[in-house]
């Protein structure tokens, strides 16, 4: 028989969909699971984008050009604009949600057995986008002691080789909730014009940020390595509509625009629909925001100390995004949740985390550590936590 290739036995396994037959199972079995495992908020779509889904007059849903529809693209400049951070339509190439625009990213600028430097845990795909692009993934840790806060400039020197190629971040931060600081910003700014290294930044979660002394600074506002600098964003989390596989990579760096070029033509196209109610969104009133906003931090402040409830819980209170990294007081975490799901309810009820171990690259960290997603509504959440906490007794008195 035919093998199957190198690159796909290596690619690694979804740590946030792999237990989703055993969550399957359970509610065939009856049981009601709460999903803490993926970012998959219940928070309305805007109407603006439904309704432009709604009243769509085509005749044909035809192709559109590779780099996506100038109008849109020339509307998310205004947008970013506006926030900031001055791009052209022509530093703005639509994609198949932000995970092709990372996968554009790096197809452009690594070859096979580059590294790229991310400080962990990190989003899991990444390794998969990395393994994908041939690229090796270089880790630098950071840690739930310090809050996640970017590891020391002198962690990344010693990561280097003549193999570096860039160094991916994530900001706001998916998995951990940590919010870089403008400081933190500007030292890796200064490290990869040092080292002539690209940086790549995923800011796809850049609105949701709960305390008003902080706030986001893109790595599109880094002076004097423009050329350097590759953003990734999407629609999914900033609109609820993740289902939409709508994103964008900007940069102002020419060359790696004209590399992605060949690689959306390729595609040909980023989805028709899904773009025409992409550029409605841009016109969602800041209420919208404030709502959700408001929201997602009642659900933080209320996840947040629940958990601290739990004897043996260590977790730090998320600064941004909609996730935090819990370390429970069990030593396997995928075991744990793999047990919540096959054997394990309270009342007909149980939970679905994350193992975070998944969110490492670097083998046996991370085994006691899940990630937990607050999508749900408080109550849930209060709930869910109560779940969690009766079954981390039940589970350590086996």
């Amino acid at each position: 028989m035919p093998s199957i290739s190198i690159r796909g036995r290596k690619m690694p396994e979804s740590p946030i969909r792999k237990l989703a037959p055993y969550a399957d199972m359970a509610k065939a079995n009856g049981q009601k699971v709460y999903h803490l495992n993926i970012g998959q908020p219940d928070i309305k779509s805007p109407e603006i984008a439904i309704e432009a889904i709604k009243n769509i007059d085509l005749d044909i849903i035809e192709y559109g050009p590779s780099a996506g529809y100038e109008s849109y693209r020339r509307k998310l400049a205004s947008f970013y604009t506006k926030q900031g951070v001055e791009v052209s339509f022509e530093d703005i190439m639509i994609t198949t949600g932000g995970s092709e625009a990372l996968l554009f990213a790096l197809g452009s600028i690594m070859d096979p057995e580059d590294e790229v430097i991310i400080p962990e845990p990190f989003y899991a795909n990444y390794s998969a986008f990395s393994a994908e692009s041939s690229a090796r993934v270089v880790p630098v840790i950071s840690n739930i002691e310090s809050g996640f806060t970017l590891p020391t400039i002198e962690e990344f020197e010693k990561a280097i080789t003549p193999k570096s190629k860039a160094i991916l971040i994530c900001n706001p931060n998916n998995p951990t909730g940590y919010l870089y600081s403008e400081s933190e910003i500007n030292q890796l700014g200064e490290l990869v014009k040092k080292h002539d290294l690209f940086l790549i930044a995923d800011e796809v979660y850049r609105e949701f940020i709960y305390d008003d002394r902080d706030k986001h600074y893109s790595v599109m506002n880094l002076k004097g390595i423009e050329q350097n600098v590759i953003m990734i964003d999407s629609v999914s989390k900033r609109y609820s509509m993740c289902g939409a596989r709508i994103g964008c990579m900007i940069t102002k760096n020419r060359e790696v625009i004209g590399a992605s070029m060949k690689f959306a033509q390729a595609r040909l196209c980023p989805p028709t629909i899904e773009q025409i109610a992409c550029e409605a969104a841009i016109d969602t009133p800041q209420s919208y925001f404030d709502e959700v906003i408001s929201e997602y931090k009642d659900r933080r402040n209320a996840l947040i100390s629940e958990l601290n409830k739990i004897e043996g819980v260590v977790v730090t209170t998320p600064k941004a995004a909609f996730y935090c990294i819990a370390q429970l007081p069990v030593d396997n975490t995928d075991d744990f949740a793999q047990w919540l799901l096959e054997s394990y309810n309270l009342n007909g009820e149980t939970v679905m985390v994350a193992p975070a171990a998944g969110f490492y690259s670097t083998p046996g960290v991370g085994l006691n550590q899940v990630r937990i997603a607050y999508v749900l509504k408080k109550e849930d959440l209060i709930r869910a936590v109560q779940i969690l906490k009766e079954a981390i007794q039940v589970y350590n008195s086996k």
